[in-house]
């Protein structure tokens, strides 16, 4: 896997924001170009200027399960001073030369882009940040044909976030060091041009979790956490805690 830094130019000046802050107030676009950082070979023979639309059809290869061959998660992390980072997790190596070569005004500085190989054990302590679309489905009542509807996706309570994530990470291989968890709630906005605006119920996770089952965790890392993921939501990021 590969773990992609992008800075964003959000200027300093909250009253005439740069390109790079009206770009992310909506996270449709966003996830629109990073997309783009991972051309077909075909998309880079036919267009290799990028001079034609974005068409999602000819990004299939990056939608769908989140696994070490296909897709990626990202995650939009404010920064002090007002800036941001953009923290990109992939199965491919990016092309974001490709990706922001009519668009580098968004960007503060060239990306930067890692291996990531991580590794766990049982007992492991790390700490961690999360942002997590915690919602549950309701109304998921049973058809006639005996299929059940889809529902309809609600926000968490905010007294049950952390139980939220703990049930998540029984599955996901850790537990949750519940005196460090730190929760922020709030909501991302989205929308395409033929579509009504979307609000995204956001929760910021940081604290400490401790590794159960090592395999699990690293599976939970490559795939995600919850729903929503194309739209910044899911990327679990670790690092181990300092002694």
């Amino acid at each position: 896997m590969y773990l992609s830094l992008l800075m964003i130019d959000t200027g300093t000046n909250p009253d005439r924001p740069r390109p790079g802050r009206l770009w992310m107030r909506n996270i449709y676009r966003v996830h629109q170009r990073l997309c783009m950082g991972f051309p077909s070979k075909a998309q880079k023979e036919n267009d290799p200027h990028f001079l034609q639309p974005y068409k999602p059809e000819n990004y299939q290869h990056v939608h769908g399960q989140r696994t070490e061959e296909q897709a990626f998660l990202f995650r939009i992390d404010p920064l002090p001073a007002g800036r941001a980072m953009i923290l990109v997790q992939s199965a491919a190596r990016p092309d974001w030369d490709y990706a922001f070569q009519n668009a580098g005004y968004l960007l503060a500085a060239p990306p930067q882009i890692n291996l990531y190989q991580p590794t766990f054990h049982e007992g492991q302590m790390l700490q961690f940040r999360l942002q997590a679309n915690a919602t549950r489905k309701i109304n998921t009542k049973t058809k006639e044909d005996g299929c059940k509807s889809n529902g309809t996706r609600v926000p968490v309570p905010r007294e049950k976030l952390s139980e939220w994530l703990k049930r998540k990470g029984e599955l996901a291989g850790f537990s949750l060091d519940e005196s460090t968890l730190q929760t922020q709630t709030g909501y991302i906005a989205g929308y395409n041009d033929d579509a009504e605006p979307k609000r995204f119920f956001s929760v910021r996770y940081n604290g400490t979790l401790q590794v159960t089952d090592a395999p699990r965790l690293y599976r939970a890392i490559v795939g995600g956490i919850g729903p929503a993921k194309g739209f910044g939501f899911g990327l679990l990021s670790v690092v181990p805690v300092k002694e």
